[in-house]
């Protein structure tokens, strides 16, 4: 299966407790079929020390969203779409927008 969102990506959140916000996708995971984005469903955890973390104490991440909850946004008017694929004359397999047909960069 082709991936539709990948990391660099912008997108925005469509369900949940986070609706509406927008952010850059960080990391994708397939399998568990997530996705984290930057600035988006930041959770606090409490860490006890470590070598990577000496200090400790209450930690604040972003934690992961199904990836059926974000849209990938339109580069041209900035509205969420949804991803399509297109075969350029040259062969090569495109990402496209189905709302406006822009070509997604990555």
């Amino acid at each position: 299966m082709a991936a539709k969102i990948k990391k660099g990506d912008y997108v925005v959140v469509i369900s949940g407790s986070n609706k509406g916000q927008k952010g850059e996708v960080l990391k994708v995971s397939p399998k568990e079929q997530r996705v984290i984005v930057k600035g988006v469903k930041m959770v606090k955890r409490h860490m006890a020390p470590s070598q990577a973390n000496p200090d400790g104490g209450i930690m604040q991440f972003e934690a992961p969203i199904h990836i059926s909850n974000v849209a990938h946004i339109d580069p041209k008017d900035n509205t969420p779409t949804r991803v399509g694929f297109k075969t350029l004359k040259d062969g090569k397999k495109v990402r496209v927008t189905k709302k406006s047909g822009e070509v997604i960069d990555g």
